[in-house]
């Protein structure tokens, strides 16, 4: 990082789509951003649209599905940006083939908990525990986000995986809610509903058709930028008496409805 004096965000699945976004637009807000992939491909696009925005970008390829990947990764980003104050647990990987759960294989399964739920669990507690530390910088507001689902509440059965995945983390969240309030440092949720991305192209026509249907109550789909804004938002400091909260961007999918 060249300046050292902006605070540096985390932020996994960089490179494209949601990830991509929230790069952007925290660098608006002032941070510089360590970006994290375990692809290359739109890498470069990302850190020119973080530096265009007024940030410094690095980036580091890593499978975070990789249990030894995760302590050399935070030893990485803590070294790079000279301490870190915010960490965006974007990085996610879908369902291997949607289809009846009853034939959902084991290693599908092992995959959406692995890159879904641990590798966010133990890479927040290896920063966690320098951010508490007393010597740690703080260079501007300090906070978490889990980027869930709205499958972190509702069911999907074609996605078992994903969804029991995506549900586990949401406990993960307040769990590191409840730890790190006394340190100062507010951990949210962020539980995003049908967003454009690369993900949900394959299913792009099924949820346009259901979107127009009444799917969710705003009738349209989401953009990165609509999640990107919502992380933004969080971990600027201005709700400071606030943490373990699980904000929705959704278009109002989660109410239930009669």
């Amino acid at each position: 990082m060249a300046s050292g004096k902006r605070p540096v965000a985390l932020v996994t699945g960089a490179r494209r789509g949601m990830g991509a976004a929230i790069s952007i637009a925290l660098a608006r807000a002032g941070y510089d951003i360590l970006g994290v992939d375990r692809e290359v491909e739109g890498a470069r696009e990302t850190g020119r649209a973080v530096v265009e925005a007024g940030g410094d970008f690095d980036f580091r390829f890593c499978d975070l599905s990789d249990p030894e990947k995760l302590a050399p990764l935070a030893d990485w980003a803590w070294s790079m940006g000279g301490g870190v104050e915010a960490v965006v647990n974007n990085a996610g990987v879908g369902t291997m083939v949607r289809g009846d759960m009853l034939e959902l294989s084991p290693e599908s399964w092992e995959r959406a908990l692995a890159v879904n739920t641990r590798a966010p669990f133990f890479l927040t507690q290896a920063l966690a525990r320098r951010m508490v530390a007393a010597d740690a910088p703080q260079r501007g507001p300090r906070g978490i986000v889990f980027i869930t689902s709205a499958n972190a509440i509702l069911a999907s059965e074609d996605r078992a995986d994903y969804s029991a995945s995506k549900a586990a983390l949401s406990m993960v969240a307040r769990c590191f809610a409840l730890r790190l309030a006394e340190d100062g440092i507010p951990v949210y949720e962020v539980r995003p509903g049908v967003i454009r991305t690369a993900m949900t192209e394959q299913v792009a026509e099924r949820y346009t058709q259901r979107i127009a249907a009444g799917l969710s109550p705003i009738r349209r789909w989401g953009e990165a930028e609509d999640v990107a804004r919502a992380v933004t938002g969080l971990l600027s400091g201005v709700i400071p008496f606030s943490t373990g909260d699980a904000f929705h961007v959704d278009g109002g999918l989660h109410i239930g409805r009669l």
